[in-house]
């Protein structure tokens, strides 16, 4: 039999039954297209989570916080020697002191922190408001201050732009060189905010590392910030840092560890929809037997014909196959335009409220793909049996079934 001939014949149910063949479609399309909603808002929520914390080069920076036990301490020695190795490109340290703020004529107690700019490339910190400190402008940053969006609500500020270009002073709380006590230091002079970043769990301020330094002997810092050349010696430089007796994190490591557990959350949600298409394609076997029932006569007469068991059996395959595929495209479509009505829900509902537009169902490109070819195999193996029953009939009796 030609492959038009086939074509022609495995396309014929829709002109033949078109009410069944497209109710089978979109049947399977509603199994599909439940696997591609679930799927789809496991992907939405793992874009959601990792976009808060996955920002430039995070995933190749450690972040090394001195030990509960103070036996080794972040000094600027331990900073240089950091830098000095082979795997790191650079380190940048976080210097961190009590201080009291003064803005708008109040004051409160917060923490003055002194990083350099590319401290808040290595941390993922973001501006809500403004800008952050750059190498460009590294002069003129000296006078200028970035706060924590934890701040403003210090001082009732609800806007963070309202905050930008205002003054701010500072008495730092220095530690006495013995360990006991702590003496105040005077900051004589007037800061400018040009940022607001997006913490809102900590209230601090920052300034540049060599702003701090012009005023406070800077002995230790809290924590250094360590890139690395590539990812693949994240885990050689980590297991030199804790041998010198540091405490390491690595983002990369909680963003792996987040993956997996979106993983497990994505074949879950696969699991649901997966029951939907197991409903769906039962109905299609349904309908390919029936389709069979009904031919069996045709059967006979094309066997009869010349008709090979091979032909008759890859009509009834392709046949499946097609209303398989077609139903993930149609589950596709359902699926996407479900996604696509719910995120411009929520997003609109989110802008009323003052929240932020977010893509809650996300669909990669590669799922997609996936879907309509996993749909067109679930065709195949739905048509398997009822194309074998079909080859296997003998002319003879099948031009006398009624």
């Amino acid at each position: 039999m030609l492959v038009q001939d086939i074509a022609r014949l495995s396309t014929r149910m829709f002109k033949t039954n078109p009410a069944r063949t497209w109710l089978t479609i979109m049947g399977m399309g509603v199994g599909t297209g439940a696997v591609v909603t679930l799927v789809g808002l496991g992907f939405g929520l793992q874009g959601i989570i990792l976009e808060q914390i996955v920002f430039g080069e995070t995933l190749l920076s450690l972040g090394v916080n001195n030990p509960p036990t103070r036996a080794v301490v972040l000094d600027p020695q331990i900073v240089e020697e950091f830098k000095s190795l082979p795997e790191v490109r650079d380190a940048s340290p976080l210097a961190n002191y009590g201080a009291l703020i003064t803005f708008g004529g109040l004051s409160a107690n917060t923490f003055l922190r002194a990083a350099e700019p590319a401290y808040f490339r290595y941390t993922g910190a973001r501006a809500e408001a403004g800008r952050l400190f750059d190498e460009s402008t590294a002069g003129e940053d000296r006078n200028n201050v970035v706060l924590t969006k934890a701040m403003l609500r210090l001082f009732d500020i609800e806007e963070p732009e309202a905050a930008l270009g205002r003054r701010v002073t500072f008495r730092v709380l220095v530690p006495r060189s013995g360990g006991e006590g702590t003496d105040e230091l005077d900051i004589r002079k007037e800061y400018t905010i040009i940022g607001i970043t997006a913490e809102e769990n900590q209230i601090a301020a920052f300034i540049t590392l060599e702003e701090l330094a012009s005023h406070v002997r800077i002995a230790s810092y809290e924590q250094v910030q360590v890139r690395v050349e590539e990812g693949s010696m994240l885990d050689s430089v980590t297991d030199q840092i804790v041998a010198r007796g540091f405490t390491v994190t690595a983002l990369s490591k909680t963003v792996e560890q987040a993956n997996k557990i979106f993983q497990g959350i994505q074949a879950v949600l696969a699991v649901f929809g997966g029951i939907a298409l197991i409903v769906s394609a039962i109905g299609m076997f349904n309908t390919m037997t029936v389709t069979l029932l009904e031919r069996t006569g045709e059967i006979g007469i094309m066997r009869t014909l010349g008709a090979s068991s091979n032909d008759i059996k890859i009509l009834f395959v392709a046949e499946s196959v097609i209303v398989g595929f077609l139903g993930g495209i149609v589950g596709i479509l359902m699926g996407v335009g479900i996604g696509f009505v719910l995120n411009t829900a929520v997003n609109i509902a989110a802008t009323n409220f003052g929240g932020v537009a977010m893509k809650l169902f996300v669909y990669p490109l590669g799922f997609l793909l996936f879907i309509a070819a996993f749909s067109a195999v679930v065709g195949f193996l739905t048509g398997v049996f009822p194309a074998r029953r079909a080859a296997a009939l003998n002319p003879l009796d099948a031009i006398r079934y009624k």
